[in-house]
């Protein structure tokens, strides 16, 4: 009989996990707040579930793969949630991007419930999740490792661990997304002046990708400017709090990132100019005077 794996969260990345565990041959279980989500997912053979605590309670390990701390916290330490119904040595794989110390005491309280806990924040985008292909970093103790190895090889095409210690994976995460975030400002910046210089936006996408400036932002993002589409695979917002973790662990270490600060403001301006909810290559909107396709439209 298939293992039981637990799935909270079918949002871009999540729903992408749950469907290749699926593919994987595990008996999948998923909850989530959007009830056509969790329709479509039973419709793919998934077993839908009404709330965190139901879905724990049939399974062997519980990934989580909500947006926030406090998210993660509700999931599991809320009301119906998953924890208190969790079997003894059962694995929580945390998958939200969160700061190093939410990580660290997230695992000390998993531990005193008797589970076992991977700090296993998640990189690839979609894409990489609905095919099995995403990066994960992880920490945690070996017995974790061992309890959920099968679980991990179905949902990654690379598992990296990172240390015994909960927190590493997170430290690891939030230093991609100083990156990811800087490399979306960087790419909407250059397209921006390109629109205003007039130089074709389709030929300077081309020519960027077969050259020196390109980078997986770049090419990832600038064709979602180009077709004026900015339905949200990763928001803004998910910017303006990723790259805040960023600052907020540089800032206890009094250590400078001049570059990152500029591009939480650049993510700061779209939000509250009313783009928070859109992709995060939206944030070409905040240069004035810009004629991106959607404004053409």
């Amino acid at each position: 009989m298939s293992r039981n794996v637990g799935v909270i969260g079918l949002g871009a990345m999540g729903l992408g996990v749950a469907r290749s565990l699926l593919r994987a041959g595990f008996r999948v279980h998923a909850c989530d707040l959007r009830s056509a989500v969790l329709e479509s997912f039973a419709a793919d053979g998934g077993v839908a579930c009404a709330n965190p605590a139901e879905l724990a309670a049939q399974c062997e390990v519980v990934i989580t793969l909500v947006v926030n701390a406090a998210q993660t916290d509700a999931v599991l330490f809320g009301e119906r949630g998953a924890v208190a119904s969790m079997k003894p040595g059962s694995v929580v794989i945390a998958s939200a991007t969160v700061s190093p110390d939410f990580a660290l005491d997230l695992g000390k309280r998993v531990e005193a419930a008797g589970l076992q806990m991977l700090d296993a924040p998640v990189s690839g985008g979609a894409a990489r999740a609905a095919s099995g292909e995403m990066t994960m970093m992880t920490s945690g103790p070996a017995a974790a490792y061992a309890a959920c190895e099968d679980v991990l090889t179905g949902m990654a095409g690379k598992v990296y661990r990172l240390g015994s210690v909960h927190g590493l994976g997170s430290k690891v995460k939030i230093i991609n997304q100083l990156l990811a975030g800087v490399h979306i400002a960087a790419a909407a910046e250059a397209m921006a002046l390109g629109l205003r210089e007039g130089v074709d936006a389709d030929s300077l996408y081309d020519v960027i990708t077969h050259s020196a400036g390109n980078s997986w932002m770049f090419e990832n993002r600038v064709p979602h400017i180009l077709k004026g589409d900015y339905t949200p695979l990763s928001a803004v917002d998910i910017f303006v709090k990723d790259l805040g973790l960023v600052l907020d662990t540089a800032r206890r270490s009094k250590f400078p990132l001049p570059l990152s600060a500029a591009a939480h403001q650049m993510f700061m301006m779209a939000s509250s100019a009313g783009h928070g909810g859109e992709d995060d290559s939206a944030v070409i909107k905040i240069f004035p005077g810009i004629e991106v396709p959607a404004a053409k439209s």
